[in-house]
């Protein structure tokens, strides 16, 4: 029986294994795809994705192929800038570039490549899920050919589709959202061309930009990619056909604009319904639900795959320490309260901007321009990882200062942090104390510019504990931090976290 069987090996899967992987307990890889998916599909990852790559030791694979780049702006019908969450300029507290574009073929090659250094990762390709079982020792998988295999725990990162979903008899919550979406993929030799624009911040590099362009006449994004990889996605129109819009002579009609005497081909081209919905349960018994089987999110802040490497991360830790005997079984149900309220609010905001993005009536456009420009005076603009809400409940000392914050990655000397201490939890604190099984760090020996001594004092505090997913636990007390820490993980306050 293996310790961990996940089902699905795109990146969401392949990630979920090289974490755990790394951890050391036994993992069975399913997939029904021999290779990887040969075109790109997911096309941007953030900040907190490289410092997840880098938890799971496969960064040096992935980091040469990404390309880092500044943000989003929104245009609207009359060309003139709307919103801009542009990153140039801005302090990089976590080290890594906010907005990172990749190429999802190769994105998958790099991590099932790593799978290879894990003697204890099991992968077996074309094997397809049909249906499972659970009892009082785990689940047992019934796969293509006879093939029967067994697990305590069983991650299910198989896809919007996702069969093990439907076999649970899982429903999906409909945030209400759904547009007819044309996604074009070319290869591109030159700058793409841009109408003239007017608001555009001074220092904002349009080829580095995801632009969307806000306009009534047709609604469309024009995002930068890997290498000469390029994006566009346009709205489809009421009354317009799927297939007649993929068609060749319809696809060079909607790029010309922006292509007009660039040499570039079209390497893809397919219609999408872009859609918010989140699952009712993201575990039942021994199954959890992660990525897209977990939750779909409209594109419009490249949060997708985000969502499923954060599903991943928040698991592994946890089903780590419930293997390894050292935290109740229970430990796992504080899953779907800590990261629902995340895939939640960045849902709801991309939702929100769909519905702004996708306005055709020439007049409300006008006036969402004038709104969105007088709401935007005096305000400082953020970013799309700004989206992101902390943790309020599970395994954080909610009500101290910090608590449920992504914790910051400074440089220590020519290295960053998490490469210098060691994974896990970490104790940062101004004096040395005893942690037992946590790392403790004492600051005043890093050579950091005293940015974990700014972090500190600008919440008042004397030390962070910080999980292994590096989210804050908490501030205060070194012994106080982790006595409380000791008492969440061991279910003593479970009823309050589930509520």
């Amino acid at each position: 029986m293996f310790d961990v069987a996940i089902i699905g090996c795109g990146p969401v899967g392949a990630f979920a294994a090289n974490l755990l992987g790394k951890s050391g307990v036994s993992v069975l890889v399913i997939e029904q795809e021999a290779r990887p998916y040969p075109l790109p599909r997911a096309v941007h990852l953030d900040h907190e994705m490289m410092r997840l790559f880098q938890s799971a030791g496969v960064i040096d694979r992935v980091a040469p192929d990404m390309r880092d780049t500044e943000g989003h702006l929104h245009v609207g019908a009359d060309h003139g800038a709307i919103r801009y969450m542009g990153t140039v300029g801005r302090p990089r507290p976590f080290s890594w570039s906010n907005d990172y574009f990749f190429y999802q073929p190769e994105l998958e090659d790099h991590l099932r490549d790593a799978l290879a250094d894990h003697p204890n990762v099991t992968v077996q390709f074309g094997v397809a899920f049909e249906t499972l079982e659970q009892d009082g020792d785990g689940v047992t998988l019934r796969l293509s050919g006879g093939r029967t295999e067994q697990a305590r725990y069983v991650i299910a990162c198989d896809g919007s589709r996702s069969a093990v979903r439907k076999a649970l008899g899982i429903r999906l919550d409909d945030l209400d959202f759904e547009e007819p979406w044309l996604v074009v993929d070319a290869e591109v030799d030159g700058p793409v061309r841009f109408p003239d624009l007017w608001g555009v911040p001074q220092d904002a590099d349009l080829q580095k930009l995801s632009v969307m362009m806000c306009d009534p006449k047709r609604p469309a994004t024009v995002v930068p990619g890997r290498g000469n990889h390029r994006r566009w996605e346009f709205m489809l129109l009421p009354g317009e056909d799927d297939q007649a819009m993929m068609a060749p002579q319809a696809v060079a009609a909607l790029v010309e604009p922006y292509l007009s005497g660039v040499p570039h081909k079209v390497v893809r081209a397919a219609t999408y319904r872009f859609h918010g919905l989140i699952a009712e349960r993201w575990r039942q018994g021994g199954v959890f639900l992660a990525g897209d089987a977990a939750h779909q999110t409209p594109p419009f802040f490249g949060q997708g795959m985000c969502h499923g490497l954060r599903d991943v991360a928040n698991l592994a830790w946890k089903l780590e320490l419930v293997l390894k005997g050292r935290a109740p079984d229970a430990l796992l149900d504080t899953y779907q309260p800590e990261r629902d309220p995340h895939v939640r609010a960045v849902i709801s905001a991309a939702v929100g901007a769909g519905r702004y993005i996708c306005m055709l009536d020439p007049e409300a456009a006008a006036e969402r321009d004038a709104q969105m420009r007088e709401a935007a005076k005096g305000a400082q603009h953020g970013t799309a990882a700004d989206l992101i809400p902390a943790i309020a409940t599970g395994i954080v000392a909610a009500g101290t200062p910090g608590a449920g914050e992504r914790f910051i990655q400074p440089r220590v000397g020519d290295r960053l942090l998490d490469d210098v201490t060691s994974a896990g939890w970490r104790l940062f604190a101004r004096t040395a104390v005893e942690g037992g099984d946590v790392t403790v760090i004492d600051i005043a020996g890093l050579d950091d510019q005293g940015a974990i001594a700014a972090w500190l004092a600008d919440r008042g505090a004397e030390a962070v504990l910080v999980r292994p997913d590096h989210y804050v636990f908490g501030t205060g007390k070194p012994a106080d931090l982790i006595t409380r820490r000791d008492a969440l993980i061991a279910g003593a306050a479970h009823q309050e976290i589930a509520a």
